[in-house]
């Protein structure tokens, strides 16, 4: 049998015992998507094809997904030590591990919680609503938005953008499977045009008071040195502006909140590649459709052309979003 242990065998035989009354005509039918979910979530529903299949395998979509948040633990976990780490060098205090970690949790954590909440409450009434499953997509989906948006969101603004990127960006097309958007690229392009004043600027990106940070602090971010600076000397305006090609791969730079480090980002494509997840086709081509992109951009830009125009593919590589989203949603 597939369980062995008595008090998990006797939480299965409940279900069990339960579950008439959820299924199509019993009392609380309505109410079938939900128990679904918690009995997915407890034990591997046995569930089969209905059809005809050409890849067998034991995967299903819970294991597919919480391997994929396996994967965004990297990124999670050294976005909320550079929130606090940018926090505090910004008012020229200590950056222990801890206190950094700290003051990331108290931005990341509340972020996180309000696109569950509320992007979970929107999957549970479309899935009562037209009488299907809980689709397990959205333990992805909830964790990606608020990795990709700056930490001093306002969570009521992180709420707004993660209801539309699940209705709008999901739902209306029919849910999982069939929608032609990203819902959490969905989100955060409705945070972006809806308030640009929280999703852009230089203080966006450090949650502290300007009149508290040390003299010369900005909070810009590498991008946007990058597009301030005139000509080829790009790189030297980086540098000039205190940042490092290796301050960009470690991910020691302000920016959105999971994507800073390129380095976590691989720890997490190293996850999905070798767990089958993900392709590896996928992530080579972007990369070097990206180099190819920033070679070109090079080639054609003019001696008063901006700065990023020559920003060598290196960098690109290594700010922005670029190695999350070749990691995270090109996959």
């Amino acid at each position: 049998m597939r369980i062995d242990f008595e008090e998990t065998r006797d939480l299965y035989k409940k279900l069990e015992e339960l579950k008439p009354h959820f299924k199509k005509g019993g009392k609380f039918g309505w109410a079938y998507p939900l128990f679904e979910a918690n009995e997915s979530f407890l034990f591997v529903p046995p569930t089969t094809a209905k059809g005809n299949v050409h890849v067998r395998d034991a995967i299903d979509s819970k294991r597919l997904m919480i391997t994929v948040v396996m994967a965004l633990i990297p990124c999670i976990l050294f976005g909320m030590w550079n929130i606090g780490y940018q926090r505090l060098s910004a008012m020229g205090e200590a950056t222990s591990l801890f206190a950094c970690l700290g003051w990331g949790a108290l931005k990341m954590l509340p972020l996180i919680l309000v696109s569950y909440a509320v992007g979970g409450f929107w999957e549970v009434l479309f899935a009562v609503v037209r009488k299907h499953e809980i689709n397990e997509g959205f333990l992805v989906t909830g964790m990606l938005f608020p990795l990709v948006c700056p930490p001093t969101l306002p969570l009521w603004m992180a709420a707004l953008g993660i209801s539309f990127g699940i209705v709008i960006g999901k739902e209306v097309f029919g849910g999982t499977g069939m929608n032609v958007l990203n819902p959490a690229l969905t989100a955060r392009a409705f945070c972006f045009f809806a308030y640009p004043a929280f999703m852009s600027g230089d203080s966006v990106w450090t949650a502290v008071d300007p009149a508290k940070a040390v003299d010369g602090w900005t909070g810009a971010t590498p991008l946007a040195v990058a597009a301030q600076a005139h000509g080829a000397n790009v790189v030297a305006a980086l540098e000039g502006a205190g940042f490092t090609l290796r301050h960009a791969f470690l991910g020691l730079i302000p920016g959105s909140m999971g994507e800073v480090s390129t380095l976590a980002c691989l720890l997490g494509a190293g996850i999905l590649l070798a767990t089958g997840v993900a392709a590896w086709r996928i992530m080579i081509s972007m990369a070097l459709g990206g180099i190819a992109g920033a070679y070109l951009m090079t080639a054609v830009a003019g001696p008063d052309s901006a700065g990023i125009m020559y920003l060598p593919w290196t960098w690109h590589l290594c700010v922005g979003g670029f190695a999350f989203g070749l990691v995270f949603m090109a996959t």
